[in-house]
Formats: structure tokens, C-alpha cells, sequence
């Protein structure tokens, strides 16, 4: 029996060699390598630790299961991402990936022995139970997580949909709260659209911005993306917002599609693995589906891997702002290797750098510009008391009653928020929308070139007959200073 076990722990070998170590250590220790008899001696004694604990242990053992909680310390001790799979937990990553599986809506790492949330889904239980990136759960079903691997918790998370779990949930600076939600099927549709307005916009033609938000990065992501753009480019949209916000990642090809999409060119992301030639740059084709017009990008900490690759590459190529806060810092390149039976290790192979060279590893995207989640409260009444309205006898607006009766009815819904309110008080979004307008007004503007030194300008056309509006202004001041002389 001893003598098989040596021959398998043996033959695995070369498959768990293939990863570098992982970037998440804090102090880089040099790597001590064994030679092929020291590795054997180290296998020898693994093997027998499995014989005198299977004989020994007061209950009868679980051989399989001793067995994959060895194959889970191999490869846990390299990183938190990397993880063996039994053949169940490889057919439900499949089923994940595809789009539609049961559960939470939650995507989730290993820290420090509990489990740390990544992100929430959109539109999932655990989204609607306030769950939030950051959050850690101590204990599924008043079970304590710190001795479970991350796939155990994942199982004990998951469940026949209409069922039950209870979590132990610790937010920052909060104490620590049961939260139970109800299992479901959990359907990702990842790319979610509309054309919207900046809530202060009360033009009589506001300008329309487009709202692309990208929940995960799955299969259909780029399918999805492309119908989005399309149906807001018919729209005459002025630009985009892309709300990638605690969005935990997914497919790499879906990431570099997705940036593709905005760019006319230039690299998006290259993956270094751990030869030092192991480099894999990946390039944009030429066509932007946006035609150029102006992206901003908002992330937070709950943007994690791929959805930093999309922030970083169009970050870098000057396509667009990031705005938000920092996002999570996992910069790691994660496959699948099957082993044959159905089960698989799930493991590191590389890590994603930005087109300047910038790793994302424990790092993240820094924002252009840095917009706090924070909560909207308004100074300043758009209806001051000291107004031509204030005045007696000012003559009346004939439209001031459709105002009135439209915030008589707003105030009766006060108590369920529409769409456009909680739009109006995502103070991230309201900032992204804004900053989008400006840029697109700055682009308008660019089309008007100044010629020759007269002062004059003449638009882009090519007609340049008629003066910029500020040159008449210009002539006066001129003949002003001419009369003082």
C-alpha cells in the first residue's frame, strides 16, 4: 500500500511543479529547492503520515477525504486562489463560468482563515441582504470556517434553491451580525444598460449618458457588452460610464474583449508567468464601437482581476478617467488543469500587468480620480428665498403649476425610491455622469480651431465665415483701449 501511494505522490509531482509561488506574501523569501531524494524522502513520510493516522484515529477514517485535504494544503500553501477540485466543485466552476448555477451570489477568498467577501452578484441574496465587498463570514450555520478550505465553505454555502443558510457576517468597524438567506438559482446576466441623466439636468433636451454596467466576466460578457453599445450608440449618447464597481472578475478573454471594445489600438494586458521569457502580451484591434466618445470608469475595492485589467488597459491607453476608490489588487492569472478523472487543480500560473508595466498584484488601479462612496446632502435649495419669484407682483412661470404637481407626486412616492432616485443619491455615479459631460462639452469645443492672428476662428468644417462668438468682444475691447490712448 505504502509503495503505490509513493508511486502517485510521485507521479503528481510534476503537475503541482507547474506554478510559480504566489504574489501575496508580504516579506519575499528565497525559495530552498530539494533535490529529487530529499523530495522523495518528504513523499515518503507524507505517506506515512496517511497510514499511522488512518490506523490510529479513534474513528473509522475517511480515506478520500484525508487524501484531498492533503491535496488542498499542497496547493493552499502556495496562494488563496489556488485550490484542488473534486470533480463536483470542477462541474460547478463550469457551470459558474456558463452563466446560471445555485447558491448565494457571492464571490469569495480566503484570509487569514475566514472567509472574505469579494464581491456580492447584482441581484442576488446576498446582494439584497446587504452583504458587501470586504465583509468576512466567521461561521456558515454556526459552524466555525477557520478550519474548512474555501471550497468546504463554498459546499456548505450552496444548497437546494428555496433552502436556508445562516452567516456570521463582520463589516468593518461593526459588530458582528447573523444575516440568513434564502438559497436560489443564481442567473448572471453580466451587462446591464440604459441611457440616463444627471439628476440636476432639468434642460428641456438633457444630455444622454451611457450607463454600461458590467456585474461579472463570464461567457456571454462580450456578446452582451456589444448589443449594449450598439443600442446606445442608435441612442446618440454624448459618452459612457462604465460601472465596474465590486464586479470580482472572471474570464481573462472576456476582460480583453471588453477593453478591445473601447480601444482603436494599443496593448490591453500581458501576463508574466514564471520563466522570465513566459510573456503573453495581448493587443486591441482597430475599431472603437464607441466612436471615440468619452469613458469614465468607476471602480471600488470590490473591483477585483479582470475588471482591473479593463480599468488599467483603458486607463493607460488614455481611452479613459477611472474614478472611485482603489480597487482590490488581485493581479493573478488562474487555470484549470484537469487530472484525467473529473477532478482538477485550480491554480496560479501568472500575473496581469497594465500596458505601462504596472503589476496589479496587492496593489490595484489607482483612480484618476479618487470619488469616495459617499452620501449626497444638499446646501443649497435650487429655489432660494432671494429670486425674482420672491419679488411682489412678478409675473407668474405658466409652467410652475406642472412643476408643483409633479413634486406633489414625487413626494407620495417617497417612500419607494425609482430608478432615478437611486441614481440620484449614488454619489460615484452622479460625479462619473458629470465628469462625462464635461469631457464630451471639452471635445464639442476642440472642433472650433483658432486660425491665423486676427483672432478669428474657424470651425473644423472647413466654411469659416462666421466669427467665434467672443470675437466681437474682443474688437470692442480693442477700440476701448484705443479711445484711452
Amino acid at each position: 500500500m505504502l509503495k503505490k501511494l509513493l508511486v502517485l505522490l510521485v507521479m503528481a509531482v510534476p503537475v503541482a511543479g507547474i506554478c510559480a509561488p504566489g504574489g501575496n506574501k508580504k516579506k519575499e523569501e528565497p525559495v530552498v529547492h530539494l533535490t529529487d531524494e530529499q523530495i522523495y524522502e518528504e513523499l515518503k513520510k507524507l505517506a506515512m503520515v496517511f497510514e499511522v493516522a488512518r490506523e490510529n484515529f479513534v474513528e473509522e477514517a475517511d480515506e478520500k477525504k484525508m487524501l484531498e485535504g492533503a491535496m488542498n494544503g499542497m496547493l493552499g500553501a502556495l496562494d488563496p486562489h489556488s485550490s484542488y477540485l473534486s470533480a463536483d466543485d470542477f462541474k460547478d466552476f463550469n457551470d459558474k463560468s456558463h452563466g446560471e448555477f445555485g447558491g448565494l451570489g457571492i464571490q469569495i477568498t480566503s484570509d487569514r482563515g475566514a472567509v472574505r467577501v469579494i464581491a456580492p452578484i447584482d441581484d442576488t441574496p446576498a446582494e439584497k441582504a446587504g452583504i458587501k465587498a470586504g465583509d468576512y463570514i466567521t461561521h456558515i450555520d454556526n459552524e466555525q470556517v477557520f478550519d474548512m478550505t474555501l471550497n468546504q465553505a463554498t459546499q456548505k454555502m450552496k444548497g437546494r434553491p428555496g433552502t436556508k443558510v445562516k452567516l456570521k457576517v463582520v463589516s468593518d468597524g461593526q459588530e458582528p451580525r447573523d444575516v440568513t438567506l434564502k438559497r436560489a438559482i443564481i442567473k448572471v446576466k453580466s451587462v446591464k444598460y440604459e441611457d440616463k441623466q444627471l439628476a440636476d439636468d432639468d434642460s428641456e433636451n438633457p444630455d444622454k449618458i451611457g450607463y454600461i454596467r458590467i456585474s461579472d466576466f463570464g461567457a456571454t460578457t462580450t456578446k452582451e457588452l456589444k448589443e449594449a453599445i450598439d443600442a446606445l450608440e442608435k441612442k446618440n449618447v454624448i459618452g459612457y460610464v462604465l460601472d465596474v464597481r465590486n464586479n470580482p472578475g472572471g474570464y481573462l478573454t472576456a476582460a480583453i474583449d471588453v477593453s478591445d471594445a473601447f480601444l482603436d489600438g494599443g496593448e490591453i494586458v500581458s501576463t508574466r508567468g514564471k520563466g522570465k521569457t513566459d510573456i503573453e502580451r495581448s493587443f486591441a484591434k482597430p475599431g472603437d464601437r464607441t466612436n471615440g466618445k468619452p469613458i469614465v470608469v468607476l471602480i471600488n475595492h470590490g473591483s477585483a482581476s479582470a475588471s482591473e485589467i479593463v480599468a488599467g488597459a483603458l486607463q493607460d491607453n488614455g481611452r479613459a478617467l477611472v474614478m472611485g476608490s482603489q480597487s482590490f489588487g488581485k493581479g493573478s492569472v488562474q487555470q484549470q488543469k484537469p487530472l484525467g478523472d473529473g477532478t482538477a487543480i485550480h491554480i496560479t500560473i501568472a500575473r496581469y500587468y497594465t500596458p505601462s508595466g504596472r503589476s496589479i498584484q496587492n496593489e490595484g488601479i489607482t483612480p484618476d480620480i479618487e470619488v469616495l462612496h459617499s452620501k449626497v446632502e444638499v446646501l443649497e435649495k435650487k429655489e432660494s428665498m432671494y429670486s425674482e419669484a420672491s419679488f411682489k407682483n412678478s409675473l407668474k412661470n405658466e409652467t410652475a403649476k406642472k412643476k408643483a404637481d409633479k413634486k406633489d407626486k414625487d413626494d407620495e412616492q417617497k417612500e419607494e425610491l425609482s430608478d432615478e432616485e437611486k441614481d440620484a443619491l449614488d454619489y460615484q455615479l452622479q460625479r462619473g455622469m458629470d465628469m462625462v459631460r464635461a469631457m464630451a462639452k471639452m471635445k464639442a469645443r476642440a472642433v472650433v480651431v483658432p486660425v491665423g492672428a486676427t483672432g478669428e476662428q474657424m470651425s473644423t468644417d472647413g466654411k469659416g465665415d462666421k466669427p467665434a462668438p467672443d470675437s466681437d468682444m474682443r474688437a470692442e475691447n480693442k477700440e476701448s483701449e484705443t479711445k484711452k490712448k
